[in-house]
């Protein structure tokens, strides 16, 4: 009988016990691995997003300034002879045609003076009548020697003074006739009456103070600047025709008032490196005022079948500009592209994008490129979206 010592039982036993470990360990994770395997791998559900089609339309060029509103026409009245105001015939602030009443000027002594210019013309008339007719004797008599040459000379000499005379009396009769039509101050333009600065009772002296101001109202212009960098792109469209303006006020609403560029300065102002431009525009509504400040667009030219994408789609990355665009599989497409102008609510896309494809507008934080996603909103172009007219036909309205 083999004598079995405690050292080999147990170096025995440790051998059974790491054998029966090492079966549980591999039985366990051969459980796990069939697990495993059995289990789908995770799928990202898809995004939901709301698209719109691009579109392609005509679209301006334009450039975007700051101006002013200034009247056409500006007329200060003053008086231009002397005299008390007897009479105001407006309302402050009121629409005046020309040759509307405004002040009068006590017109007595001035009638006065026209009454003695024209009795005065008259005795000038008389003596040259006179004048003539012992002239008229004179040149007979003399034909026989029954008045001497000295006489003869003498008496034409006095139809020639009395015919300047006459001259005379009529210039002054002309004057005192102005002066007494000046005793009325009209109006020299139709405009808009501002605040008067005299009352009735004033004595005004002529060509001296002002009485009121007039400013033409339609139509206005409206003055603003540009930059000498964009000055090159302006003459140059300007050399094939009249350029159009668009001008809005900075808290209304609504459409632009259209109107032309009438005036472009002749030289680069000093120190700021601008030039001052001039549009002219319609205003019979009275709707833009003289000094208020107004939003003017300059329309340079027009670029054909420009593609249009909601400003709302485009976004920006280290990269550059980019937009997702669906494809029809389903998945998202990370486009890079090139932005144009922004023409209200849309941009141009320059490069990188075609008419009809679909771009997403909302839920670009859960897209993920080339992931799947799930259209939320049928897409449709922005000329049927809102019932709105695309930037390029606002743009030519």
């Amino acid at each position: 009988m083999t004598l079995i010592t405690r050292s080999r039982f147990d170096q025995f036993q440790s051998r059974t016990l790491r054998g029966s470990l090492g079966a549980v360990a591999f039985y366990i994770l051969s459980l796990a691995a069939c697990e495993t395997s059995a289990q789908p791998a995770f799928e990202r559900p898809p995004a939901p997003v709301s698209v719109v089609a691009a579109v392609s339309d005509a679209v301006p060029i334009y450039v975007d300034e700051v101006g002013k509103s200034v009247a056409r026409e500006v007329v200060s009245i003053q008086p231009q002879v002397y005299g008390r105001i007897t009479a105001i015939h407006f309302t402050d602030g009121a629409d005046v045609r020309k040759g509307d009443a405004l002040f009068t000027i006590d017109p007595r002594p001035y009638k006065a003076a026209l009454d003695a210019s024209v009795a005065n013309l008259a005795q000038a008339r008389a003596a040259l009548d006179l004048g003539r007719i012992q002239f008229a004797r004179a040149a007979d008599l003399i034909q026989t020697n029954a008045v001497s040459r000295s006489e003869y000379d003498t008496r034409k000499n006095a139809v020639e003074v009395a015919e300047a005379q006459v001259g005379q009396g009529e210039a002054a009769v002309e004057t005192a006739r102005l002066n007494l039509e000046y005793c009325s101050v009209r109006s020299p333009i139709d405009g808009r009456t501002g605040h008067r600065l005299v009352d009735v009772g004033n004595v005004v002296e002529a060509n001296k103070g002002s009485l009121l101001v007039i400013q033409r109202l339609d139509p206005i212009y409206a003055d603003f600047n540009i930059t000498e960098n964009d000055l090159t792109a302006v003459q140059r469209n300007m050399s094939q025709g009249t350029l159009r303006v668009e001008v809005r006020l900075p808290d209304a609403a609504g459409d632009p008032r259209a109107g032309s560029l009438t005036f472009l300065d002749n030289a680069v102002q000093d120190g700021t490196g601008s030039v001052k431009l001039r549009a002219t525009i319609p205003n019979g509504d009275h709707r833009f005022w003289p000094g208020r400040f107004v939003k003017v667009r300059l329309i340079l030219s027009t670029i054909r079948d420009a593609v249009l994408v909601p400003a709302a789609s485009a976004q920006t990355s280290a990269k550059g500009p980019y937009v997702y665009v669906v494809k029809e599989d389903s998945t998202a497409e990370m486009r890079p592209v090139t932005l144009g102008q922004r023409q209200e609510d849309q941009v141009v896309i320059t490069r990188g994008l075609s008419a009809g494809e679909r771009v997403v507008i909302e839920g670009q934080m859960a897209v993920t490129p080339g992931g799947k996603v799930r259209v939320a909103k049928a897409p449709e172009s922005p000329r049927t979206a809102d019932g709105a007219v695309p930037a390029g036909e606002r743009g030519r309205s």
